[in-house]
Formats: structure tokens, C-alpha cells, sequence
């Protein structure tokens, strides 16, 4: 590209700029003359339609409006199928360790707290009595004693 046409480009940048830098000052103006004349009440409505007529023809002239899709609605609560967990807080269930990765200590525990499922098996936050911590378990893990 040359340097003149370079500098040409550069010019037509900042006009365009400025033009819409006019137009939103504009519609500043006579909103601000919109909201004046709304104190007369005969004087408000002509003033208001003045506004938006004007506001319409600077937005249509300066660019085009862009209608996108509206976002998915999320279901409302009777719709969900919410199953409860099987065990409440409190209840004594025997623990089967997996057989993969580090053997637990299958036994007596207690559940501590109900978790979120992971996938289609909620989980648990169980405790032994003869441990000092908690351990967290799927509910297919678990058994009524």
C-alpha cells in the first residue's frame, strides 16, 4: 500500500469517527431536550416522539441492528425429576472399598453429609468410628446394615 493511499485510509477512519461521535452527541442533546420539555405536559409527548424518531433514523444510518436467538430456557422445578438420596445423615451403612487404586477399609460407617451425584450415583461423606478422618463414597458403595 502507498503512502498516500495509507494516509487516505487513515482519514476516512477518523471521520467515520467523528460522524459517530456526532450522532451519539446529538442524541444526548435532544434527549436531554426531551426530558425538558416533559416538564410542560403539552409539550411532552411532540418532544418524546421527536426523540425517538430521531434516535431510530441515527441508529438505522449508523449501523445495522443484530437479532440473535434467545438463550434455552431452563426448566422450571415441576418438570425436574429430583430422585432423594437413599441414606440420611445419620444412618449407619456398610462401606465397600473398590477394588482399584489404594484398598479402603471396608466396614461400619456413618454418613456425615449428603453430597451432589456424580453422574447417576450421588455421593456421601461417611465416617469410622476407629478413623480420624471422613471419606467421601458413591452410593452404590454403600448398604444398609
Amino acid at each position: 500500500m502507498s503512502t498516500h493511499s495509507a494516509k487516505t485510509a487513515s482519514r476516512t477512519a477518523k471521520s467515520a469517527r467523528r460522524s459517530d461521535k456526532k450522532c451519539v452527541e446529538n442524541d444526548r442533546i435532544t434527549v436531554k431536550k426531551a426530558s425538558k420539555s416533559a416538564r410542560s405536559p403539552s409539550r411532552a409527548v411532540s418532544a418524546a416522539v421527536h426523540a425517538l424518531s430521531f434516535a431510530a433514523k441515527s441508529a438505522h444510518n449508523s449501523a445495522e441492528m443484530i437479532r440473535t436467538p434467545l438463550p434455552p430456557q431452563l426448566a422450571t422445578g415441576a418438570e425436574i425429576s429430583v430422585m432423594p438420596h437413599k441414606y440420611r445423615v445419620g444412618d449407619t451403612v456398610y462401606y465397600t472399598s473398590p477394588s482399584f487404586g489404594r484398598a479402603a477399609a471396608s466396614g461400619s460407617y456413618t454418613v456425615v453429609k449428603l453430597l451432589p451425584s456424580e453422574g447417576d450415583d450421588y455421593q456421601y461423606r461417611i465416617k469410622s468410628s476407629g478413623e480420624a478422618f471422613e471419606r467421601v463414597a458413591k452410593e452404590s458403595q454403600l448398604d444398609r446394615i
